[in-house]
Formats: structure tokens, C-alpha cells, sequence
């Protein structure tokens, strides 16, 4: 081994060891554990039943309850999320005054505390004086029971997760904004190019990097939520567990009904979806870019 390799990986092996021991054995001991039954933590006894789990996971209406409910949400707030973020972005960096302070604005909500924004966000979402109904009331719209009625639990997670999910974006898509040549956007202009034309042309193929790499991190965190479940219902799951979702899901079998081995194969079907979602993925997108 060259003297240049051996302190390359002298270099990496504290991020290895950290990576096997948050990562990797989390891992296999959450498949091995998905295997077992009769599992005590505090003496370690247990005893292998097999596929028992699996099957009984996969007879839980509330799983494929909570399966429904991430699936809604992932195909809501990944989209939309990237969507507004990619307007905003390219808004905040055509104002040049205040660029800086839309910046420090937008991205507040990335370093806040989920618990503290929820908190905010329960007040907003509040039947009787919150902003958000105080707002639909001007328009003569009767107020919501968004936290209290189940039909309402998952759009409130939504709006709520949509919000709080723009400001990663909307950093990553100013940094791309910042890379494209401003000469190309001058000749769009001395050539009377229509502003969405330029946008759909020009600001949109540049930032392409930056819309798959946010679309596949947004989408693996949105399969993995539950601080915004927790915060926004107070450690519930929504009324009548209306906005349950996977991690949630395995969070109550865990550590509310004590049924280790289900929640451990819980958490190896989540981990199959999110590899299979984000393979799919990056394979489209880069047949996209091929061609």
C-alpha cells in the first residue's frame, strides 16, 4: 500500500468507524432482530420465529394504513416543495437590495427546531383563533377543525411539512443560480426571450443537478418523517391515528407495544422502499440526462 493511501484512510477512518456504528450495525442488527421473537432487551433472551413478523406486519390494517399515509405525503411534499422553492430561489436572487436578508429569512426554518416550529404551527393550524383560519374567513370560508378532524390531519402535515421542507431547497437552488453564467442570460435578453421561456430553457436544464439531487433527498426524508407528526400533534399520530406513518408506526411498536421484532421488519420494509424509490430515481433521471 503507497505511503499517499495508508494516510487517506487514516483520514477516513474516524468517519468509517462512526458510519459502522450508526449506520451499518444499526442495520444488520435491525434485520437480524426482524428474525427473532420473544425478544428482551433487558436479558438479551429471544428465539427465532422465522417470517412471523413480516407476516404479522403485512396483516396490520394500520400499516398499510400509515403505508397510505407516507405515500400521500411523499407524492405532495416533494413536488411541491421543489416547486415553490425553485420560484423562490430564482425571485430571491433577481432582488439584488435584499438578497441577503430573503436569504437569512427563508433559511431560519432549516437551523429551528422542528418541536418549536410545530409548536407555531398548532397555534396557526388553531380552529378558533388561528391565522390560517382567520385568513380563510376573509374570504367566507368557515373555519377548520385542521388538528381535531381526521379527514384534516394529513393536509395540515402536508402544508405544514411543505413549508418547513423550502428552506434546504431553496439554499441548494440559489448556490446552482449562482453558477450560471450571467452572459447567457444577457444574450437572452438582447435576443427579446420571453422571461419563462428563459426560465424553462436556460435556468431549469442549468439546475438540473440540483432538482435531482433535492427531488432524492427530499423524497428519502419524507419517507423517514415523524418529527413533524410528533410536533404538530403533540405526540400523537393525528385523531383517530389519521396521519400515522411508517417511522411513526414503527416508533408505537417499538416503544408503546413493545413488539420488537415488528417493528424491526417495519423498519427493514422501509429501508427495501427507500432503496428501490431512490434506485428507480436516479436510474430515470439519468436515462433523462442521456438522451
Amino acid at each position: 500500500m503507497e505511503k499517499k493511501s495508508f494516510k487517506g484512510y487514516i483520514y477516513l477512518l474516524p468517519s468509517i468507524i462512526i458510519m459502522i456504528c450508526f449506520t451499518l450495525y444499526p442495520l444488520v442488527r435491525a434485520i437480524v432482530m426482524s428474525f427473532l421473537g420473544d425478544y428482551s432487551i433487558i436479558n438479551g433472551s429471544y428465539k427465532s420465529i422465522g417470517f412471523d413478523n413480516y407476516k404479522d406486519l403485512f396483516k396490520d390494517p394500520d400499516f398499510f394504513k400509515s403505508l397510505r399515509n407516507t405515500s400521500i405525503y411523499v407524492i405532495c411534499v416533494v413536488p411541491a416543495s421543489i416547486c415553490l422553492s425553485l420560484l423562490i430561489a430564482v425571485l430571491i436572487n433577481n432582488c439584488k437590495k435584499f438578497k441577503a436578508f430573503f436569504q437569512t429569512v427563508y433559511f431560519l426554518p432549516y437551523v429551528t427546531s422542528v418541536i418549536a416550529i410545530g409548536i407555531v404551527w398548532r397555534w396557526m393550524f388553531n380552529s378558533n383563533y388561528g391565522l390560517i383560519n382567520y385568513a380563510l374567513g376573509l374570504f367566507g370560508i368557515e373555519p377548520i377543525q385542521w388538528l381535531n378532524r381526521p379527514e384534516y390531519a394529513m393536509p395540515a402535515l402536508i402544508i405544514f411539512a411543505i413549508w418547513k421542507s423550502m428552506a434546504f431547497n431553496i439554499l441548494i437552488f440559489l448556490a446552482g443560480l449562482q453558477t450560471i453564467p450571467e452572459d447567457i442570460y444577457r444574450a437572452a435578453r438582447i435576443d427579446s426571450t420571453p422571461r419563462f421561456r428563459v426560465f424553462t430553457r436556460i435556468t431549469v436544464p442549468s439546475l438540473a443537478p440540483m432538482i435531482v439531487y433535492s427531488s432524492v433527498i427530499g423524497m428519502i426524508g419524507a419517507f423517514k418523517v415523524y418529527n413533524e407528526v410528533f410536533s404538530l400533534f403533540q405526540g400523537k399520530a393525528g385523531p383517530a391515528n389519521s396521519a400515522i406513518t411508517i417511522v411513526y408506526y414503527i416508533y408505537d411498536k417499538f416503544y408503546n407495544s413493545y413488539k420488537y421484532g415488528v417493528a424491526a421488519a417495519g423498519s427493514v420494509v422501509l429501508f427495501l422502499i427507500i432503496l428501490a424509490m431512490t434506485q428507480i430515481q436516479l436510474r430515470v433521471t439519468g436515462e433523462k440526462k442521456k438522451n
